[in-house]
């Protein structure tokens, strides 16, 4: 079981950044993918991106591409997601998860943070 802690939304302008971090603790292995979605009102969650614990490999959806950067410090057992010149479009509750590399859905999750974005 992995346990994840998310924190770091807030408020922000259109055209700013906010960073977000997902503390990860108990059976993470260098396997692991750890991933960020966001779920806006009324709307699907969907796929933000991820990243590879051990190698730092990154994947992204189209939309946040070149404006969303995946990090990750394994000495601290945590993943960041480094939001640039966020949107209106771009609030959401975003959401950490983990999953190991051979299954096909996340099975553990954080509670989210909110991100709202004004225009």
């Amino acid at each position: 079981q992995v346990q994840l802690v998310e924190s770091g939304g807030g408020l922000v302008q259109a055209g700013g950044s906010l960073r977000l971090s997902c503390a990860a603790s108990g059976r993470v292995f260098s396997s692991s993918i750890l991933g960020w979605f966001r779920q806006a009102p009324g709307k699907n969650r969907d796929f933000v991106g991820r990243i590879t614990w051990s190698g730092g490999n990154t994947d992204y959806a189209d939309s946040v591409k070149g404006r969303f950067t995946i990090s990750i410090d394994n000495a601290k057992n945590t993943v960041y997601l480094q939001m640039n010149s966020l949107q209106p479009e771009d609030t959401a509750v975003y959401y950490c998860a983990a999953r190991n590399s051979l299954a096909s859905n996340y099975a553990n999750w954080g509670q989210g943070t909110q991100v709202t974005v004004s225009s």
